[in-house]
């Protein structure tokens, strides 16, 4: 289905890697001009040469989701938008409420709900304005059940969630729909990486064992069908885990004994 001319226009935060650019690149076929947006100008640059040379479209454009009037001003470089595609976030750590990084926890906060909501706000009007917008919010599973050791990510996860939930009741009526995906374990080259600091044999036990963990084109794939139905059709939310994975906390591993940090969690 070919997004008609006043609605083309997808803009995908935290494009530089993984559920991002599999997104990006997943859109761009479908027939959108996409906008990639992240902190890591070299990675987007070449995201958007590769989707160029595929024979569609993306525009590169850095920008951190968390600062305002940098948001705000790349808000004015479009007239109308059809897809704005919330996907920048994070986790940091595995750490107690006792012990967990007030400063990560700000963090987390920041990226995956104030950046989502700063860039909500700056492309309402331009989504409303293509008479036929979409606001998707990637969220988590962890947006929808506890874990051990989750607290600061699931808690903002769960703000993502509530945005995401209170944007459809306050906007109905209005040609914009609100789509929430929650994916469940992903693995991707970088989130567990992340989280962990950089501890390359940590974030490897987050996926031991596991057959087959969702990837990022999984997660791409899912968005991509959400924002193509038509446009009387809302996807509010769409949950969406790897077989192995009945929960949070259940999680089937083929290895026995390697249960690993963080085993249960999500992207």
């Amino acid at each position: 289905m070919t997004p008609p001319a006043a609605s083309r226009i997808a803009v995908v935060t935290g494009a530089s890697s993984g559920i991002g650019a599999a997104t990006a690149r997943q859109l761009a076929a479908a027939g959108y001009r996409v906008v990639l947006t992240a902190r890591r100008k070299d990675r987007i640059e070449a995201l958007a040469e590769e989707i160029n040379a595929a024979g569609h479209s993306a525009t590169a454009y850095q920008l951190d989701v968390t600062d305002r009037p940098a948001v705000d001003e790349f808000a004015t470089a479009f007239r109308t938008v059809g897809v704005l595609v919330n996907n920048a976030g994070g986790a940091l750590g595995l750490d107690p409420v006792e012990s967990g990084d007030p400063a990560d926890w700000r963090q987390m906060y920041e990226t995956n709900v104030i950046g989502t909501l700063n860039l909500t706000q700056a492309l309402l009007p331009k989504l409303e304005a293509s008479g036929d917008g979409t606001v998707v919010v990637v969220s988590s599973t962890a947006g929808h059940g506890t874990y051990e050791g989750g607290a600061g990510y699931v808690a903002a996860k769960h703000g993502a969630h509530v945005l995401a939930e209170t944007l459809r009741l306050e906007i109905v009526g209005r040609p914009v729909r609100v789509i929430e995906v929650a994916p469940g374990l992903v693995k991707t080259e970088e989130f567990a990486l992340t989280r962990f600091d950089g501890d390359a044999e940590r974030a490897a036990k987050v996926y031991e064992g596991v057959p087959d963990p969702l990837t990022a084109d999984d997660v791409a794939d899912t968005i991509t069908w959400a924002v193509t139905r038509p446009s009387h059709v809302n996807i509010d939310l769409l949950v969406v885990r790897p077989r192995a994975q009945a929960s949070n906390t259940k999680l089937h591993r083929e290895k026995q004994g390697s249960s690993g940090e963080g085993g249960q969690r999500k992207r």
